[in-house]
Formats: structure tokens, sequence, C-alpha cells
């Protein structure tokens, strides 16, 4: 019997937990296709916030990479928008005239973050926040703006401010409404998180509605109601999302805010459904993750013929951390006259807790500060429980025996323990008894119960603890989810038993999955170069997208070129030949980085190579985990106060460490006098030049978390800067933990540990030589691809 074809518009998390769920039960039911309109697999869109703010990394937020799909059978177009589906001859067709034709079709679109359609919304530095494209887009102004204003004070506009303050930058929030997040919260508790945000440095301009967008080509303020006006370098727009529809509506589907389904998630073409945030079922669109995978499992149940009583809605509950700040919401958060408020503010700790009671029975739930009792309330809430036997304060505050332990053993097996993917108590039982779980990684892993916020880890463990009959050891994290190994076992594995690729790696030390995942698959490769220099064939396709393509790609899909300027350093030669290829390739901006180079930005991937042969100047590297810049002053030779020649000293520096891999980026500066023009002492490896010679700082970081660099040592020539600065590089490549910059690597190790490394004449010696034959390998990448024909051909454009 032949498979149906089942086609899937989205390649977002509503979708593909759906397609999980028929995969489940069912993996031989259908063909399936999915397109994607972003060039990524599926991510986690509620951790980009976490990205944003520096917690997690891209490459982390991944769901189901590349390989998921493979081992799937499916067949994945990113970056591909359907334009048509054709109902009645039942197939859809993209942007690129591919068609393809489907027995059943799923349309996950999701929906886009609303842009304010007031005057300069189309500016540059407008944007919103609901695609990794946004993120990267705050991340790249960050670094050469300095004020931002958010539009909205909901949760996403707050976790943006965070972010862009983490990034250095001036934050307002602009907020139409009196107090934040009032959908979730009331009044009080809106009042102390707007209290807690100023004291993290968020300003807000309250009750404010915005009227104009300021500026020419780039935005320059915004304009309010009200004629005052503030000015800002960049708008993120967080008032709200906004399903897409369009394509359902042009397609002749029933469509109200959202493409209405019925309780099997059916439009009205019976061939067609619909979930997640584009989906309308009984008059309610869901944004909450929760009840979308609720969704995607009723519609699963369903489309491969199994029993189902259909989806009835979602109670919603929303536990956040915004910010550093705890809070929980649900049901009914304002007073009526049917209701009745049990409250608790205490203004000295912060805390907030109110509890709407209706016919005894609980109604709403508000928690700010202290959110320790909100599975228990909202267990009651659910449970539609008497509470007429409880007395206010045990209402707002477990008793003795009502702590977690005792709350999982008397939750039912179809009470929802993990909120985010919808995993009820009953499922997380049946797979420790079926799977043989121990740990809560393997729950996690299993379930996916905890794999999103983390906040009901505490629930899970308990449930895992309940089930096996005892404490369970918490298990020991490993470089990833495939194996326990922690960076330092592995390195030791690798070494002394003599392990020369990644795949032996994986076979002989026992990974879960077979080919790795997108977090071990770079992090080995770097670890097998750096300790085996000579032997090691480096494995392009485990790097990330930026090293493999040796560019960094842009939020329009086009790349940037940043040649090596050593030390800052240019001539006219070179000047005429960024000119000469901005004109011939029509480069759409030229802009000076913040490491003193000269970027061309919006390259055609295509023209990429051509680019390169053009300009006859080596890759700046602005996209790899290696050395990026070494910034340098003028220096003695033509500055009044300068001690010592800075740029022939950051010349030597760049040319010396120039395309050796390290664990991620290092950012070196030479300053000429203690005046330090150049920043040196927020640089991973800074020189400040003395009357008597060179200070030397390590372990700095100008970034997302800025870092003070230690004084290392003082020195007299520039030999011996050079020599330190080899054996630092070395001794942070083979002790430091991939993608670990060297502020926390130093904070690791202990700054008098890795200084007494430094001030030992045989380790420094000893580590010179180890380098030398590390950076013997290296090569020029664009004279290597200019060379080498298979590695032109990964930047041709295949026409389908």
């Amino acid at each position: 019997m032949s498979k149906q074809r089942l086609v899937m518009i989205g390649n977002g998390m509503a979708g593909i937990r759906c397609i999980e769920e028929i995969l489940k039960r069912n993996p031989e039911k259908f063909e399936i296709t999915v397109f994607g309109d972003e060039p990524y697999p599926n991510y986690n869109r509620i951790a980009l916030s976490n990205v944003l703010q520096g917690k997690t990394t891209q490459a982390e937020i991944v769901m189901n990479d590349w390989s998921w799909y493979k081992e799937n059978n499916i067949t994945l177009y990113t970056n591909e928008k359907v334009t048509h589906i054709d109902r009645g001859a039942k197939f859809v067709r993209t942007e690129n005239h591919r068609t393809v034709e489907y027995d059943k079709l799923l349309i996950a679109t999701g929906s886009s973050a609303f842009i304010l359609p007031v005057p300069g919304h189309a500016l540059l530095g407008v944007t919103g926040f609901r695609t990794i494209d946004d993120c990267n887009m705050m991340m790249e102004t960050a670094k050469e703006y300095k004020k931002a204003v958010v539009i909205g004070g909901g949760l996403l506009g707050l976790e943006a401010a965070r972010g862009l303050l983490n990034m250095g930058m001036e934050v307002e929030v602009v907020h139409l409404m009196p107090n934040l997040m009032e959908q979730q919260l009331d009044a009080p508790a809106g009042a102390l998180l707007k209290r807690d945000l100023e004291a993290q440095g968020m300003r807000f301009l309250m009750e404010q509605q915005t009227a104009e967008i300021i500026g020419e080509n780039r935005v320059q303020g915004i304009r309010f109601k009200d004629g005052s006006e503030t000015a800002c370098d960049l708008v993120v727009m967080a008032v709200g999302i906004r399903p897409n529809v369009l394509l359902a509506k042009e397609a002749g589907l029933e469509v109200n805010r959202g493409i209405v389904v019925n309780d099997f998630m059916q439009t009205a073409d019976l061939s067609i459904y619909a979930v997640g945030e584009c989906a309308e079922h009984n008059g309610n669109v869901y944004g909450l993750v929760a009840p979308l995978y609720e969704q995607g499992a009723v519609l699963a149940e369903h489309i491969c013929d199994l029993a189902t009583e259909g989806y009835t809605g979602s109670l919603l509950s929303t536990q956040l951390k915004v910010s550093g700040c705890d809070l929980f919401s649900a049901g009914q958060i304002h007073e009526d006259e049917a209701t009745k408020a049990i409250t608790a503010h205490d203004g000295v700790a912060g805390t907030y807790k109110k509890v709407l009671i209706r016919d005894n029975k609980i109604v709403g739930i508000v928690l700010y500060g202290d959110v320790s009792d909100s599975n228990r309330l909202f267990r009651l809430l659910k449970q539609k429980a008497d509470v007429s036997e409880y007395t206010p304060a045990s209402i707002l505050h477990k008793g003795a025996d009502e702590g977690d332990e005792n709350l999982v053993a008397s939750m039912g097996p179809e009470e929802t323990i993990c909120g985010c993917n919808g995993v009820t108590k009953g499922a997380i039982v049946q797979a420790i008894l079926e799977q043989d779980l121990k740990t809560f990684e393997e729950v996690k892993t299993c379930t996916k119960a905890g794999g999103s916020c983390g906040k009901c880890k505490p629930l899970v463990v308990g449930v895992l603890e309940h089930t096996l009959g005892g404490a369970i050891q918490e298990e020991k994290a490993g470089i990833c989810e495939c194996t326990t190994l922690s960076r330092d076992e592995l390195t030791e594995e690798i070494r002394t038993k003599g392990l020369k690729t990644a795949k032996e790696v994986r076979y002989v030390l026992g990974w879960k999955h077979e080919e790795g995942c997108v977090k071990c698959r770079p992090a080995l490769n770097y670890y097998l170069g750096m300790i085996w220099p000579k032997e090691y064939a480096d494995e392009k396709q485990s790097r990330l997208v930026n090293e493999r393509m040796h560019a960094n790609i842009q939020k329009d899909g086009t790349y940037s070129v940043i040649p090596r300027m050593y030390g800052g350093v240019t001539d006219v030669q070179q000047l005429k030949k960024l000119v000469e290829v901005a004109e011939k390739y029509e480069v759409p901006l030229i802009k000076l980085t913040g490491g003193q180079r000269i970027g061309l930005y919006g390259i055609k991937k295509e023209d990429l190579p051509s680019v390169w042969e053009d300009l006859e100047m080596p890759s700046g590297y602005a996209y790899g985990k290696t050395l990026r810049t070494v910034k340098t002053c003028v220096g003695a030779a033509f500055c009044r106060f300068g001690t010592q020649d800075s740029m022939s000293l950051g010349i030597a520096l760049e040319k010396k460490f120039e395309r050796i891999d390290t664990p991620h980026k290092v950012k070196m500066g030479v300053s000429a006098c203690p005046r330090s023009c150049v920043e040196s002492g927020v640089k991973d490896f800074g020189v400040i030049g003395v009357e008597n010679g060179f200070q030397i700082y390590i372990g700095g970081n100008g970034g997302t978390e800025v870092k003070e660099a230690q004084l290392l040592c003082t020195v007299k020539t520039d030999e011996e800067v050079l020599r330190l600065a080899a054996a630092f590089v070395q001794y942070y490549r083979e002790t430091g933990v991939y993608l670990e910059r060297t502020a926390p690597w130093v904070e690791r190790m202990g700054f008098e540990h890795v200084k007494e490394t430094m001030m030992d004449e045989v380790k420094v010696n000893e580590l010179n030589e180890r380098f030398e034959t590390a950076i013997a390998k290296y090569r020029e990448p664009w004279e290597e691809v200019l060379q080498t024909p298979q590695l032109r051909a990964m930047y041709e454009v295949k026409h389908v």
C-alpha cells in the first residue's frame, strides 16, 4: 500500500511537534514534505530571548536539526515560501515555481510580529522580535549604535529590552497601558515588576502612543501622540502578533482572526488541517506553546485514523522569569462583582500573591516574586476544587504536607507536568517504566518534559523519584545530550585511545546519536583539530554555517566581506581595490567595523569567490572562532602621547595568530599609552604601552557581559609580548571548552593558575612549540576556495 502524501506549510514549533506526534503513531503512513520560509531547521522560538541576552547560542536552540529530517525521510525545503494552494487539483506552489501534490495538507504558518503602521515603520533600524534574523539584526545593531526603544511592555518587549541592555545599549520601553504585562499581571504586580526592571537599568515611557518614527533612511527617534519625542537608533516592535492566514484566505478557506478549524483541527476542506498560532478554534487563537502542542496531538490521532475525543480548548497559565523576575498568572486576574480576592503584598521582599475566588472555587491566580505555590494553586484551579474549608492563609501558602513530593503523589495521570510541551504525569511515568529511564536528562530526551523553559524540572524529578521509589542521583552533564562525557573527559579519551575522526569518537565512546548533534559536531571538529594538528583533516560540514561559507550571513540572505587589515592599517592600493569591488558588485553598504576594518555588506552568495579573487586580500575572519582583529592606535609614530610603536606590534600579533582555531572568537588590542584609546583593558589579550615596556592584560570581554581584563605582567620587548601571547592562546586552545570565551575560561581556571602558567619559563616554551606545530597547517581560506573547484562549487546558485 503506497504512502499518502502529507505536505506541511511551516517549519515552526507547533507544526514540527505535530509531525513528531504523527511519526510516533504511524511512521509509515505518510510521505512527508515540509516547507519553511526561514533558512533554518526547526528552532525554539521561545528561546530567542536567551540568544539575544547571550545566555545561549543560535545552534543550541535548534530543536530538530538537519539530520532529524533525513533520519525520518522528511523532504525539507527551507527559505522557500509557499505562494498558492490549489484545493481542486490538490497541490501547492512555491515562490521558486516548485509544485508539490498532496493528499493531506497541514497549514502551520504561525504568526508574524505586528508592525505598527505608523509613518516611518519601514525605516532601517525598525524590526519585530519574532525570528532568528530579527535577533541577529538587533545584535549587529547593538555593536554600532547606543540607544534603543522597545515598543510594547509585554513579555516579548521586556525580554528584548533585557537583551539589548546586556549588549550595552541604553533602552527605553514604550507602553500604551498604565502597567506592564497587563494581560498577565494586575496593577500591584505590574508595579513591582516595573520597579525591579528600573533597578536593572530599563527606562519606561508609560501610557504613550507612537505617532511617527522619525528619520530619513535610518530611524533617529520616535514622536508620540502628545507631541513629545525620544531619540533612538533602533526600534523594536513588540506589540503583538498577527496570524499568517493570507495563504488560506486566498485558497478560499474560512478565516476570521485565524484559520477556522473543528475539534480535529480540520478546516472546511476536510483534506486540509491547520495547527498552531494560525488556527482558530471556537473563536480562540492561542499564542502559548502548550495549547498548540495539545492541538498537534489531537491532529495526529485523527490524521492517523485513531480514536480521539478531539480538542476542546485549553486553560492557560503563564509561568515566566522576566529579566530574572519570577511571575505566574492563570485564569482571571481582575476582581469583579462575583469574585473575591485574597492578597498578600510584601513591599520589602518584593512579593505579591493574589487568588481570586468565585463560588468557593479558585478562578484566578497572580503571583510575583515568589511563585513556589504556583503548581498547587493551578491544580486547584484546574480541578475546580472546593476551597471553602481553607483559610485565606492556607490558600496562599502551602502547608507542611503540601510539598512538591506530596503534590506529585496526589496528581492524576492526566494532569500536565510540562506546560510548554504538553506532557502529562502519565506519559512521563509510562516512559520511565517502558524505557527504563533513570535520570532527568533521559526523561527530557524521551518525553520533552522540561525541554523548553525548564521551570517544571522539580516536578519532573519528583515524578521520576516517585516512580522509582527513591531519590535519584543528578546525572553528570556532558558536552551535549549525545554523551555524558565532559570536555576534559572527552579530550582525555581522544588522546589515550588515539581517536582521529569524529565518527570514530562517536562510535568508540558510545554516542547516543550515531551522527551527533548540532552542539557536538562543531565541538568535536575543534577538539580533534586541536589535539591532532598534523593528522586531523578538518570536517567543513561540521562547522557552523558562517565558518563553512567563510562569511557572515546577513538578515536578507546576503553576506559580508571583511578583508584583513593588519592592525587596522591600510594603504592606497587596498582602498582602490575596495572601491573597485564595491562599484563592480554594486555593494549596498560600506561600513567601518568596530574592529577597525572596512566591511562590504550585501554580497550575493554566488559573488563571494569573485569578490575575494578581485580583492586579492586575506580574510579578516569576521565570522570565525579564531583571532578576529588586533585594534591599534597610531602610537609613537604620530601621537605625541604614544610611548610605544603600537601599530607594528599589532600587525605582528595579527600576522602571528590569524587563522588558528580557538574555542571562541579572540580579540586583541595594542594601545601605545595608558590612555588606551583601543580599549585594551576589555580585550581577550590586551597590551598597553608604558615608559618601560608593555603591560599585558588577559581575560577581558567587551560583549554582552562586559568583563575587565586583569593585569598579567609587564614586559620590556615586542618579542616577549609575542611569546606570552602565543603561550596564552595555546593554553586557552588546549583547556578551553568549545564556545567558551577567555573571560569565563580565566574565571573557571583561576586567574592565579593562568598567571602561574604564563610565568613558568618551561611551560611557556612548551606552549609556544605546540602553537607553532598547530599554526603550520592553516591556509588562507579564500585562496583554498579559489584553487579548489569542489569548494568553489558550494557558492553556485542551484536552479530548480
